[in-house]
């Protein structure tokens, strides 16, 4: 009896190694580059967290163009790597079909959502960590007007703007709020020269608080509204140190944790497949506070937030969804 004990536990204990040593994590970023100081990079910081605390390392890939996220996609899943992380809404009809390729493999996407078993979609409530940066872009407008430059023109992005919107009117209900996107294809989310020329214009039109959710195009958003004296606010990672003084806020997106707990729930086994969705309640969305912004929060602007914050949880506080329903409200 005690031998076969003892082989048990040898057996447990080389099967543990196994599935240690089969922990191949990867990672496609969307085509905005790695290094985009947003929503790539905060991918990236969690995957190197993971890296970090666990030793294993991790495997991944910066697409330049829509074919070659597929490419990646499929290239990992039938080399053996384990979880694949998509982060992108563009890979959704690509993981569809490799996910159903590979049914062994655990996979996720960010943004969007897929309908596998083998499958953890994990979407964020974008509009509420807007509303918030809407909140207090209000709040700081000299002007009574503020803006928005998105990215590419989908209902992801709309649903920053409507959120933030609905936010800035809560502060001041007569606020003029003007919008434009940098494009329609992947490749407004790399273009900041484009995303600094609409800011131009937005400032030139009464504008003195720009939020830019356009990825890597949003950092020439935030270098002119800094060259023209006026606010900006960050967003998916915390941007405020970009623009010390300009940079009113972030609304961090956690990007970064949904796929540290991808790697880490496969690494203990704990991985599931369904829908995850992070919003204030769960600080998966946020604005950012620090050393770097605090000179810019008074102390009336921070208690109208975390009075926010607590309504949007007990449900006092209702934010639109642009992603249900395609008209934001005005009013």
């Amino acid at each position: 009896m005690k031998k076969s004990l003892i082989s048990l536990f040898a057996m447990v204990a080389m099967s543990g190694t196994a599935l240690a040593a089969d922990l191949q994590p990867a990672l496609v970023y969307g085509t905005g580059g790695k290094f985009d100081k947003s929503f790539n990079e905060a991918a990236a910081n969690g995957a190197e967290k993971f890296s970090k605390e666990t030793g294993i390392k991790f495997r991944d890939f910066e697409p330049t163009s829509d074919t070659q996220g597929e490419q990646a996609i499929r290239n990992f899943a039938s080399r053996g790597y384990n979880p694949v992380v998509a982060v992108s809404f563009a890979w959704t009809s690509a993981m569809e079909k490799v996910a159903g390729e590979f049914p062994d493999t655990k996979f996720v996407i960010v943004d969007s959502v897929v309908d596998k078993p083998n499958v953890r979609s994990v979407t964020f409530k974008e509009e509420e960590g807007s509303y918030l940066v809407g909140l207090l872009a209000g709040m700081a407008s000299k002007s009574g007007k503020v803006s928005f430059v998105g990215g590419m023109d989908i209902p992801l992005i709309r649903k920053f703007e409507c959120g933030y919107e609905q936010g800035a009117r809560a502060a001041n209900p007569k606020i003029e709020v003007f919008q434009n996107m940098v494009g329609t294809t992947g490749a407004a989310w790399n273009d900041p020269v484009r995303a600094g020329e609409l800011t131009k214009n937005q400032i030139d039109q009464g504008s003195d608080v720009i939020y830019a959710a356009a990825g890597a195009s949003g950092l020439g958003a935030l270098q002119t509204a800094a060259d023209n004296k006026k606010f900006s606010i960050g967003v998916d990672s915390n941007q405020n140190h970009l623009h010390p003084g300009s940079v009113l806020t972030s609304m961090v997106k956690r990007v970064d944790l949904a796929v540290y707990n991808a790697f880490m729930d496969t690494k203990n086994g704990k991985f599931t497949g369904g829908i995850q969705t992070l919003g204030v309640k769960e600080e998966g969305v946020m604005p950012a506070m620090d050393d770097n912004n605090k000179a810019l929060i008074t102390a009336e602007m921070k208690a109208a937030v975390d009075k926010a914050k607590a309504d949007i949880i007990a449900g006092k506080i209702k934010v639109h969804d642009y992603m249900t329903d395609n008209a934001c409200p005005k009013g």
